[in-house]
């Protein structure tokens, strides 16, 4: 049985149980529940240990090697631009459309209340929205290393990027230590969270039984929703954006251009990886009579890091719990997941579930509750196989328009 089919059925037995101890039918069910909650939070505990230092490393890892590459400069510079456009772009257009579709789900406000932890005295200093001045100067911080032992991701974020294109300006000898280093360090984070993650089942079971036993079948009907939501939201974007900027941009016509992302589309989708898909990206790109420094440059990059999915996928995960959680979020609260997720994008770890790992950067940026994201990650199979598309769409649709730039 696969990781995915063994976390759904994690998710599934969860809830029944969760109602049943709604519904009175398991005795001692408050015991059982106050059991299974911090089993639940330790899970969640393992993932935020995780996220800092895989996504500070892979963000250095992949700014410096960018920045660094003299050859190709001018295409990896362009890419490099219309990337973090689109991304934050789709990121923005997401949280436009998401938000107010999303605050129609009905969720029992005591239930929701219910399910968020007791305030602590940081929290109530936090919960009043900063201006849009402060959250500028709060991205700069005093001390990058207490920001981060506060959990601010954001500030860290940027150290992180800033730190890439300084080291790319660093002697050749000295830069290539530090980046097999810091690739070191994301290659083994990787491989802790794939371990984190076969814990999934027995963590989502354990996060599962006390949500549905405090919100019911509301609860089941918002994971429903949110799935539907991000499904339709990720088809708008590839059929509204990268469509046309590949058509119209990219200079192909409209059938030539759904021909030439269709077979790494098929693959894609059925295997929800971008690099399983990269061979018959690359062998279309060639087909279509795309440049070697698009289809053997290009192409390659935006597989491993270019994931415009992810910017559809995270601002709706990050605001489906918020309204689980009946938290509020105001204007900088929403600035911060479109800057935090057009970065935390490129940071999204190669495995399956990896963009659910990486909202935990965003959720903490715009202070909302994390401890949601094990019910997602529970979910993500229908919605991965979307993203995964549409990641390579992206790549494909990048790769179009590059090759006029790059003869």
């Amino acid at each position: 049985m696969s990781l995915t089919t063994r976390v759904l059925v994690g998710l599934v037995a969860g809830f029944l149980a969760g109602l049943a101890v709604a519904g009175g039918f398991v005795p001692g069910g408050a015991t059982i529940v106050a059991v299974l909650a911090p089993v639940g939070t330790i899970f969640i505990n393992l993932i935020r240990m995780t996220v800092l230092p895989l996504v500070a490393s892979m963000l250095i890892a992949s700014v410096g090697s960018l920045a660094a590459s003299g050859t190709l400069a001018r295409v990896g510079v362009r890419a490099a631009v219309l990337a973090v456009a689109l991304v934050t772009i789709v990121a923005t257009i997401t949280v436009a459309i998401a938000a107010p579709v999303l605050s129609a789900i009905r969720i029992d406000h005591d239930a929701a209340m219910a399910l968020r932890p007791p305030p602590s005295p940081a929290d109530a200093v936090a919960s009043g929205a900063p201006s849009i001045s402060q959250w500028f100067v709060d991205l700069v911080p005093q001390n990058v290393v207490k920001a981060a032992a506060d959990g601010a991701m954001l500030p860290v974020i940027l150290f992180s990027v800033l730190f890439g294109f300084a080291l790319a300006r660093v002697a050749d000898d000295r830069r290539d230590v530090v980046l097999r280093a810091v690739q070191g360090i994301a290659d083994a984070m990787q491989r802790l969270v794939g371990w984190i993650l076969d814990l999934a089942p027995i963590g989502v079971f354990a996060l599962a039984v006390p949500l549905a036993s405090r919100l019911g079948l509301a609860a089941a009907g918002a994971v429903f929703a949110y799935v539907v939501v991000v499904v339709a939201l990720t088809l708008l974007v590839g059929a509204a954006i990268l469509y046309p900027l590949g058509i119209v941009v990219g200079g192909m016509p409209p059938r030539a251009f759904a021909a030439y992302c269709a077979p790494s589309q098929a693959v894609a989708f059925a295997s929800r990886s971008s690099l399983v898909a990269l061979p018959a990206m690359v062998e279309s790109a060639e087909r279509a009579g795309l440049p070697p420094s698009v289809s053997g440059f290009v192409l390659p990059l935006a597989a491993s890091m270019f994931r415009v999915g992810g910017a559809v996928a995270i601002p709706v995960g990050a605001l489906f719990l918020a309204r689980l959680y009946d938290v509020a979020v105001p204007a900088p609260r929403l600035a911060s997941i479109v800057f935090t997720t057009a970065l935390a994008s490129f940071a999204v770890p190669g495995i399956p579930g990896g963009s659910i790992v990486a909202m935990v950067p965003v959720l903490a940026a715009a202070n909302l509750p994390i401890d949601g994201i094990g019910i997602l990650l529970a979910v993500d199979a229908i919605p991965d196989m979307f993203r995964t598309t549409e990641n390579v769409t992206g790549s494909m649709t990048l790769a179009a328009i590059l090759r006029k730039d790059s003869y």
